[in-house]
């Protein structure tokens, strides 16, 4: 809002070189982390249960095929056999029926699983898009203390980053796990149909994967969560840096920018690799293991083929279940890679979303308007013993009391840090008060519901705030149902309808996100007619004239003359000169009032506020 609490970017908890990713020692708890979010996929059981049936079924249906196969092939051999010995052929008709029977079962369990994938898709989306939309939600009634303490691009990370790699983690292991599962249980199946003797040295093998895998796993889990973290501190130092690159290129801060990117860059490159390296091991280790289980399955099959206790075509049948039994294993560790994937993300996106909210809304609020449609507050404030810190150990403001009639004009001065802006935010209620009372028109602020409560107020802010649209959109937010002419008259009234005309496109004028396209002054004055749009009750101006030039000042001060007509008004100002004829101006010290009255009666004091004053006119 105001300079005199804006802290640098850089300085922010968990940002910059010693930022929160560095505190990260050991993995959260993937267990609960799983759990919430089966919770969070809860409205979509059903879809899932159908889903993973059709994959059990595609899989089952898969499992099948080596077996009949088998049999082809070992009719082929017997019946080469009789052909030889001359006591019968082949049966072709019995091959043909088999391969047809074949051909029907792999078809039916492709489309069981594309079914399956289409399924999966749309949920692993709407999952997505669920979180994106708690977060969207979640932002706005999160307390502004919140953003405070953290950097734009760590949350920014959570809505994009996050929730990107649990639906693409999400996506694939679902249905693999399923699918792995069924072949893990079905393979040794099938294989016990054909040799036990076999089937036991194949399997033999499988506690050794499963003590690598674990290993893996467990060690790896750690840095995929850092890797998440260290990610966000990468996002919101570019972000930072392209949104304030004009600053960074003025003050040379190229090499401490390249420096800062390259710390962050280097932890999560380092993590990163670690994390890729260990889940890039499951794989090669366990078919390792499982080829030692083949080599073993080779020469059993081998002495039993010739002792003639197993035909040629469950030999073959068997080789490729044991090849294939290998698959399922080394997916299921994958699949364990990928959860630990989802499960750090996941964790990032539910803490965000278990943040502490605003106070809720009182039960019974207080109309703004009567059933007529009648204004039913005029704007006289109140302020009672009002305490605040932005924390508990640092107060700011110190018992700050004052009663101001509706319609008049108040400034509010005193050098930086005296709490200035910090009394309408509070006014505002976007921070709660740690004592006291504020009322408007004799009710407490808390009363009000805060949409109603900021709907009182109008603002122009010191730091001139538009977005991506055309000029008339940007007018309008002001009064979203103003028509045309409306925002035209608003404009007209702020001294800004001339300058718009001269644009490329008049009102139809696209700004682009940073307004470059216009000056810093024509951005003030936009915010400026905004507020005349508004027509608020009590019009708050924090600094709103600092960017103009003085001729231009002049025409919004007659502006605003007409504006602040029977309207409650704050004026936040370091150029006094500025604000001498408001009724009222409070000095502000160190959080507390320590003059009030109005300009001749304070100079007349010859106090903090004559010192003040006369200090902008001494020579440097």
């Amino acid at each position: 809002m105001s300079k005199e609490k804006t802290a640098h970017p850089m300085n922010r908890p968990g940002h910059g070189p010693m930022g929160a990713g560095h505190s990260i020692v050991k993995a959260k708890d993937f267990s609960g982390t799983m759990k919430k979010l089966l919770r969070f996929m809860k409205p979509y059981y059903a879809v899932i249960s159908i889903a993973l049936i059709f994959a059990s079924a595609s899989t089952v249906l898969a499992i099948l095929g080596p077996k009949i196969l088998g049999n082809a092939t070992t009719e082929l051999a017997e019946g080469f056999m009789r052909t030889v010995m001359g006591t019968g052929g082949i049966d072709f008709d019995y091959i043909l029926r088999i391969i047809l029977t074949l051909l029907g079962i792999y078809l039916i369990s492709s489309l069981m699983q594309y079914i399956m994938s289409v399924m999966m898709a749309t949920i692993t989306q709407k999952t997505a898009y669920g979180l994106r939309k708690d977060i969207s939600e979640k932002i706005n009634r999160m307390p502004l203390k919140y953003f405070d303490t953290r950097s734009h691009g760590d949350v920014l990370s959570r809505v994009t980053n996050d929730v990107d790699t649990l639906q693409a983690s999400l996506s694939q292991s679902l249905s693999q796990i399923v699918t792995s599962m069924v072949q893990v249980i079905g393979y040794p199946i099938m294989m016990l149909t054909i040799s036990w003797q076999m089937t036991l040295m194949s399997v033999c093998v499988i506690p050794l994967s499963l003590l690598f895998v674990s290993l893996i796993v467990k060690k790896s889990q750690v840095y995929f969560k850092k890797q998440q973290s260290y990610l966000s501190e990468v996002n919101g130092h570019v972000e930072e840096m392209y949104s304030g690159h004009v600053v960074m290129k003025a003050f040379n801060g190229e090499e401490r920018s390249i420096e800062q990117f390259k710390t962050h860059n280097d932890h999560l490159y380092e993590t990163a690799w670690k994390s890729q390296f260990l889940s890039g091991l499951m794989m090669p280790i366990t078919q390792f293991v499982g080829n030692l289980g083949y080599v073993g399955v080779c020469l059993l099959g081998g002495w039993l083929a010739s002792a003639g206790t197993i035909t040629i075509g469950d030999i073959q049948a068997f080789i490729q279940y044991v090849r294939s039994f290998n698959q399922p294993i080394s997916q299921l560790a994958q699949v364990m890679n990928m959860l630990q994937s989802t499960a750090a993300a996941a964790e990032r996106v539910f803490e965000f979303l278990e943040e502490e909210e605003e106070l809720s809304e009182t039960s019974h609020p207080k109309p703004i308007m009567g059933e007529d449609g009648s204004d039913l507050i005029k704007g006289t404030v109140t302020f009672e013993n009002v305490h605040f810190g932005y924390h508990p150990d640092k107060i700011v403001i110190h018992d700050f009391s004052m009663y101001i009639n509706a319609g008049k004009r108040v400034a509010i001065v005193g050098p930086t840090g005296a709490g200035k802006t910090t009394i309408v935010k509070l006014l505002m209620r976007f921070y709660e008060l740690n004592s006291g009372t504020i009322y408007v028109d004799g009710i407490d602020i808390k009363d009000f519901r805060r949409k109603d409560l900021r709907s009182l107020f109008g603002m122009v802010l010191q730091d001139a705030w538009l977005f991506n649209g055309t000029v008339m959109e940007n007018l309008r937010y002001g009064r979203l149902d103003a028509t045309d002419e409306e925002v035209k008259a608003a404009a007209d009234a702020a001294y800004v309808d001339h300058f718009i005309r001269t644009l490329d496109h008049g009102y139809d004028t696209i700004l682009n996100e940073e307004s470059s396209n216009i000056s810093q002054g024509q951005k003030q004055l936009l915010t400026i007619a905004r507020a005349f749009l508004a027509d608020p009750k009590i019009l708050i101006l924090d600094e709103a004239t600092s960017s103009v030039d003085t001729r231009t000042e002049v025409l919004i001060q007659k502006g605003m003359e007409k504006l602040m007509e029977n309207r409650t008004c704050f004026v936040i100002a370091h150029r006094l000169s500025t604000i001498r004829d408001a009724d009222l101006i409070l000095v502000m010290k160190d959080g507390d009032i320590v003059e009030v009255g109005d300009h001749k009666e304070l100079m007349e004091r010859n106090g903090f506020y004559t010192s003040l004053y006369n200090s902008q006119f001494e020579e440097v």
